[in-house]
């Protein structure tokens, strides 16, 4: 049995769950990808907030390069050249935190 669900109600779901793992921009970020990866392979997606929260990070500039040292990066473009090289990056938020698939 699915159930189809819209921004809110996927805010909602994490912040019932998991209220400090994303901001609500990273979240709409995550919706998006989500939503855009369905219509890509022609299946529906899961909500698993935990499998999300484990899968994937929202980071500043500053953790990224501290989680991820040696790294050698000088600007932000050059963490979302990275992040999109090793993982799978779903955007950056306005206050430039990265959305990316943890590894």
């Amino acid at each position: 049995m699915k159930q189809t669900i819209n921004i809110h109600q996927f805010k909602d779901a994490f912040m019932s769950i998991r209220p400090d793992n994303f901001s609500y921009e990273a979240l709409e970020i995550l919706f998006e990808y989500f939503e855009q990866l369905e219509d890509d392979i022609g299946e529906d997606i899961e909500l698993d907030v935990i499998a999300i929260c484990c899968d994937w990070s929202e980071s500043t500039p500053d953790e990224i390069r501290e989680y991820y040292d040696p790294i050698d990066v000088d600007s932000n473009s050059d963490i979302e050249d990275y992040l999109a090289e090793q993982t799978q990056l779903a955007g950056v938020t306005s206050t430039g935190n990265f959305v990316y698939m943890s590894f």
